[in-house]
């Protein structure tokens, strides 16, 4: 299927310019109203500046949107019981005419339908803690061994079992690339206390290696593990007892799948007394950053 694209999003398409997609969980299921929206459009504003095109991605009533109106990202913001939308889901939302926020997944599917290389988020799903009994590992992993977008997250989110999450993506043939330091970052925090498999320092290197994948026929995108920046983390040491006491909440009240993500987030923007919210949009803006910027340089790949 073609996705709907924005006029904008269309223009761009149309003249080879760089593009970069936007997840809407953030929007729905991330924070709360009006610091949602704020912050989308802060995202979308920050990429503009950067030189490249935003493009937000949903579902409403039925139709893919890649690229969202004030109006559309508006209303997403405002509206209660929107789908969480990944791999699983995503053909039944369109199907039924349901409306859904897309999560790392589902905006990846979107972003590659639209012909888009590069995807900016906050951080990936993962291996949830307890996977050996719960099986609980986020579609976002397998999606990133066989969509050929490349992700810039400031790594894998901290309530995560980070090296099992390695592992998985090593067995998806996913190149995890730390920028600028060789630990793996952890999302509110710089390090997790793991070396990254791979390192690159710049946008062109990222770009270059996004191109050369398509080259050689692999699939799959890449992972672009961008570290928050220094004066906005929360060490890991500080983390670490609250996410504890969040995780231990979730069980106690039988918390599980898709909803352990957003209740851990708020656990731990509640205990932090909103600290984490912070740091949450001072990495998502730094990635847009990023993003935009890698988008550029494979945009001038493919014209050269």
């Amino acid at each position: 299927m073609t996705p709907e694209l924005s006029p904008e999003v269309a223009a761009a398409r149309r003249d080879g310019r760089p593009i970069v997609a936007l997840e809407t969980t953030i929007v729905t299921h991330g924070m709360p109203f009006p610091r949602n929206v704020e912050t989308a459009r802060a995202v979308e504003r920050t990429i503009r500046d950067a030189g490249a095109v935003p493009a937000s991605i949903a579902v409403i009533a039925g139709t893919l949107h890649v690229g969202l109106s004030d109006a559309q990202l508006d209303g997403l913001a405002r509206t209660e019981g929107v789908a969480k939308l990944s791999r699983a889901d995503l053909a039944v939302c369109l199907a039924t005419g349901g409306t859904g926020a897309t999560t790392v997944a589902a905006t990846m599917i979107a972003a590659n339908l639209a012909g888009i290389d590069v995807f900016a988020t906050g951080g990936i799903g993962g291996v949830h803690r307890g996977a050996e009994e719960t099986f609980d590992i986020s579609a976002d992993l397998a999606e990133l061994g066989q969509t050929p977008v490349s992700v810039v997250a400031a790594g894998a989110k901290a309530i995560l079992d980070i090296p099992k999450t390695l592992e998985v993506l090593e067995t998806h043939g996913v190149p995890v690339i730390a920028v600028g330091q060789d630990s793996f970052p952890a999302f509110w925090s710089r390090v997790s206390g793991l070396r990254a498999p791979l390192r690159l320092d710049d946008p062109a290197g990222i770009a270059r290696a996004h191109v050369m994948r398509g080259r050689i026929g692999l699939s799959g995108g890449q992972l672009v593990a961008n570290p928050i920046p220094e004066a906005d983390e929360i060490p890991a040491e500080d983390l670490a007892p609250v996410i504890a006491t969040a995780q231990d909440e979730a069980r106690a009240q039988g918390i599980l799948g898709k909803d352990v993500t957003p209740f851990l987030l708020q656990r731990i923007f509640e205990l932090t007394e909103g600290r984490s919210l912070e740091a949450n949009i001072a990495l998502v803006l730094n990635n847009a950053r990023l993003a935009a910027g890698i988008a550029q340089q494979i945009s001038a790949l493919r014209r050269g």
